[in-house]
């Protein structure tokens, strides 16, 4: 959990339930004019498949700044492996779609808005981001670790890295014709053979720069501690699976 790079088997766990609000942002997306699509931080190509069938004429590119998800990814006619805070296209494309992946940069005033300028005209932003950043999954993170080890965190200026969709709707909205939405998914996690399931859904991705900073015996006194808070907030069914509740927005811009 506390390597670099991300890893593709742990983060594929949970493929359909991470699929899903691609899909939904998929349907949403309007016809395009001439140009390539682009899956912005395509991981490992999850929502190759989909993105294919809705545009099979298109030049299909996949970015992304993880060489072991780059390595896994299929169904592309390109794959670039670049920093997607700074990426930008050889010539302006028809569709920038990203799923679950601008929440880890800052800026997005000034990254929204520059992603919209490589597009040509016509053409669509569709975005989709986590926004569970307040919830018992991803606050006990913070507090936690906080408690735990104050010489290494400090969450007392700690921002929420996503906002409401109506804050994107009035940034976006100078740029062209916004679509903006928030979806709560109930998700049910399967039961875990070790650990709480919301520790496992969450350590592939969000708990993931809390894990890099910690020793061996450091994660394994966290992550108890995680998993007792998990369990009760999030209390067991009678199976030993999870009900829960994931807050995702949606963003669609067409300039």
């Amino acid at each position: 959990m506390g390597g670099t790079d991300w890893d593709p088997g742990t983060y594929g766990r949970f493929r359909g339930l991470r699929l899903r609000p691609a899909l939904d942002l998929l349907a949403q997306v309007p016809d395009l004019p001439e140009g390539a699509v682009v899956d912005l931080g395509c991981g490992d190509g999850a929502a190759a498949r989909a993105l294919r069938a809705r545009f099979p004429e298109r030049r299909l590119v996949g970015v992304d700044a993880s060489p072991a998800m780059l390595e896994q990814a299929r169904g592309y006619d390109a794959l670039q492996g670049a920093d997607i805070a700074t990426w930008q296209p050889e010539a302006p494309v028809a569709l920038i779609f990203s799923n679950a992946v601008l929440q880890w940069l800052g800026d997005h005033a000034g990254l929204m808005p520059r992603l919209a300028g490589c597009l040509v005209p016509g053409g669509v932003l569709a975005i989709q981001m986590p926004r569970q950043f307040n919830a018992p999954s991803h606050r006990f993170l913070r507090d936690i670790a906080q408690g735990m080890f104050p010489d290494r965190f400090d969450f007392s200026q700690w921002r929420p890295p996503v906002d409401r969709a109506q804050a994107y709707w009035a940034m976006l909205a100078p740029l062209g014709q916004v679509t903006a939405w928030e979806t709560d998914y109930v998700q049910r996690l399967d039961p875990a053979e070790q650990g709480h399931p919301v520790r496992r859904f969450t350590e592939s991705t969000v708990m993931r720069p809390f894990a890099a900073r910690l020793d061996a015996a450091e994660l394994a006194r966290f992550v108890a501690a995680y998993d007792e808070a998990l369990a009760a907030a999030y209390p067991l069914q009678q199976d030993g699976s999870v009900l829960f509740p994931f807050r995702r927005v949606f963003l669609i811009l067409g300039v």
